[in-house]
């Protein structure tokens, strides 16, 4: 008989054993040799027990494994000493590689139908950020791929969650293929390119997700005032209540009522750059004159506030005091990897290369 848990550290294993009716000598020295083996070390471990045919409670031999596979295999009758057998990770990586064309409904219908799993698309959507505006600039036809490693057990099933590690898009306009890669003394992996260029910017293109542009930078009929004027900013239409982004690093220098503009935040990037938030619903919890923010952190919750015929985003860009074209501002080039950093990049570059290729066959 076979008997399989988990228990949240080594040091839990006796008393566990016990639970099992195993007899209390015999699991303690089995706790005392796993604890042993595995130095004591934290973390949570599958337990599997293996106990004799017809005699209950006597166990044959006790497995414990890590998350990465690896561990230990105890065996003895307690009337000996306990074998020890050390367990290597019985799990290998592998890439799995998927490509596909966008259809007519939306980014997300086409990834799933080319086989990415849903919790991975955020991550493909937010890897082009700075890069394509996919509202205005994906079309049905345009080719995007993604790779994701995954670690596969012994018997081939797929354990723990998938990471994307590579994405491509190719428009009509322009193509673009990212590599993750985890920079040393950087907290999370990010996105570079083929030469070790990230994509990080000054400015996300957009500080909304999922949005579409419903009036432009430049002179326009105002649609409640009807008159034409300079409209200093971008809209986007989106639901009451959607999440609002910071398009930068930056200092939150206004937030509250702002005229026609409603509920709004305005954030100081340089000292000669800001961005602004218009006609919100509401503010993000501590978000307040003097709050420093980071790019891609939620700010606030769009709205219909102000002078406005919508619900929708006004969002500005403001260069030395003066507002220019959201979409058509240029930001700087992000940082460019070099010396060891770029040399471990390009290592882990070739190997991802390695693995698309080999799956492609």
């Amino acid at each position: 008989m076979r008997r399989t848990f988990a228990i949240a550290r080594v040091q839990d294993l006796a008393s566990a054993l016990v639970a099992e009716g195993v007899g209390m000598d015999r699991a303690i020295r089995l706790g005392l040799a796993a604890n042993e083996k595995l130095d004591a070390a934290p973390g949570e471990l599958r337990v599997s027990l293996r106990f004799r045919s017809g005699q209950p409670g006597l166990v044959d031999s006790v497995e414990l494994r890590r998350a990465d596979g690896s561990g230990v295999r105890l065996r003895g009758d307690g009337s000996r000493a306990v074998d020890a057998e050390p367990l290597s990770s019985n799990r290998t990586v592998e890439i799995k590689v998927v490509r596909g064309e966008m259809d007519a409904n939306s980014f997300y219908s086409s990834a799933v139908a080319a086989g990415v799993r849903d919790s991975l698309i955020d991550d493909f959507a937010a890897a082009f950020a700075f890069d394509f505006d996919f509202q205005r600039e994906i079309k049905p036809g345009d080719i995007f791929e993604a790779a994701f490693e995954r670690q596969v057990d012994a018997e081939g099933a797929v354990v723990g969650s998938e990471r994307l590690v590579y994405v491509s898009l190719q428009t009509s306009a322009k193509s673009r293929a990212l590599y993750a890669f985890q920079p040393p003394g950087d907290a999370r992996p990010s996105w570079f390119d083929g030469n070790g260029v990230s994509v990080v910017r000054g400015l996300m293109r957009t500080p909304v997700e999922g949005a579409r542009i419903t009036s432009s930078f430049g002179l326009r009929v105002h649609p409640v005032l009807g008159y034409t004027r300079l409209h200093k900013g971008t809209d986007f239409a989106v639901p009451v209540g959607t999440a609002v982004y910071a398009s930068g690093d930056g200092v939150v220098d206004f937030v509250g009522p702002h005229g026609g503009h409603g509920n709004f935040v305005r954030i100081r990037h340089k000292a000669n750059l800001e961005t602004a938030y218009a006609h919100l619903s509401r503010f993000a919890p501590g978000v307040v004159v003097g709050t420093a923010v980071r790019q891609g952190q939620p700010i606030a919750f769009s709205g219909n506030t102000g002078l406005s015929s919508g619900p929708h985003l006004h969002y500005e860009v403001i260069v030395e005091g003066v507002q220019v074209d959201p979409m058509s501002f240029q930001t700087s080039q992000g940082r460019t990897l070099n010396g060891q950093a770029l040399a471990a990049f390009r290592r882990e570059r070739d190997r991802i290369d390695g693995l698309r290729a080999a799956q492609n066959g």
